[in-house]
């Protein structure tokens, strides 16, 4: 198909599946939008008013009731398990997926590796790996878009939304947003890169950063005074946070939740909206006092601590929840 008129180039796992499923969809749609109208023009025909004939009553079948109910029940059962089934696969990104950070904010695309190296409206990828972005907005909703892999994810303020994919050709693809987020919308673009491993190796370890994301956040970490409270033994005023990420958390009145990345923001920005049973909701709230980028490397470093000792983790120094969870 990637001859076909007005086709996207197909440049990822998901672009056969989902291509395969529209098509069918197209297909039935045709099929049966020229078989209502042919059965219209032929009864139109056969059966139009003629001089001194006169309509009678006839009696209904059970055979074309039946046949009529349980076919089409049959096709649409054949959409939706098919549509399910991809549904579920392109919103349960593999365990080992590389990682990385996006920020979308008018108008412009900032997205930051697990190793540290950003970059605005440039996504550079190596080719045949599983690749989760972790997503959220600065500003307004945006949807992050590459036409050739057959994804998109609204982008939202507030919160995180996840998308992954596994780019299966080296090329150069487009990057848009497809949500109109305010007066220079069509200038959101950006370009994505998808390189061989040697290269995107050689272009990773050029970008000469400071740390990784996860050192970054702990860095963060200690200067906001968050170890104080996050301690690694059982002395502190906040729950300890190492191997926390992951895992259910008991809260104070009786729910208990998933410790994920949109749980460590909240308990960031929003500490007393859910307090970890067993502590007390002294933690004040870091709403205005760090970035975007910030609670990124913050929920990074978090993230770092539930890993396995020989994952080249961070090793917890200090037990953390981002400064926003020593409630949570």
């Amino acid at each position: 198909m990637d001859n076909f008129p007005l086709w996207p180039a197909s440049a990822s796992a998901h672009s056969g599946p989902v291509d395969w499923l529209y098509i069918f969809l197209v297909a039935l749609s045709a099929l049966t939008t020229l078989a209502i109208f042919g059965v219209i023009l032929v009864f139109g025909m056969k059966y139009r008013r003629r001089h001194g004939r006169e309509a009678t009553q006839i009696e209904g079948s059970l055979v074309l009731e039946i046949a009529w109910s349980v076919i089409p029940l049959g096709i649409f059962l054949v959409i939706f398990v098919w549509g399910a089934v991809l549904f579920f696969q392109l919103r349960t990104p593999p365990r080992d997926a590389a990682e990385i950070y996006v920020v979308g904010k008018q108008w412009m695309w900032k997205l930051e590796h697990m190793e540290g190296v950003s970059e605005v409206d440039e996504l550079h990828l190596p080719v045949d790996r599983d690749i989760k972005l972790i997503m959220t907005s600065q500003d307004v909703i945006h949807s992050f878009f590459i036409p050739e892999f057959r994804v998109k994810q609204d982008v939202l303020p507030g919160r995180y939304t996840t998308l992954w994919f596994r780019a299966t050709q080296v090329g150069t693809y487009r990057l848009l947003c497809a949500q109109y987020c305010g007066t220079a919308h069509s200038g959101m673009i950006g370009t994505v890169y998808v390189m061989n491993p040697q290269d995107y190796q050689a272009w990773l370890t050029g970008g000469a950063p400071s740390g990784s994301l996860a050192q970054n956040g702990q860095t963060l970490f200690q200067q906001l005074g968050c170890s104080t409270c996050h301690r690694f033994d059982v002395q502190g005023r906040g729950p300890n946070l190492t191997g926390i990420f992951g895992k259910p958390v008991a809260l104070e009145d009786g729910r208990t939740v998933t410790a994920d990345e949109n749980y460590v923001r909240e308990s960031i920005l929003s500490p007393a909206a859910k307090v970890v049973s067993g502590f007390q909701p002294i933690m004040p709230s870091f709403q205005g006092q760090v970035s975007e980028d910030q609670l990124n490397a913050l929920v990074a470093y978090v993230k770092s601590l539930a890993a396995a000792p020989n994952s080249g983790a961070i090793p917890p120094s200090t037990t953390s929840e981002t400064g926003g969870g020593a409630q949570k």
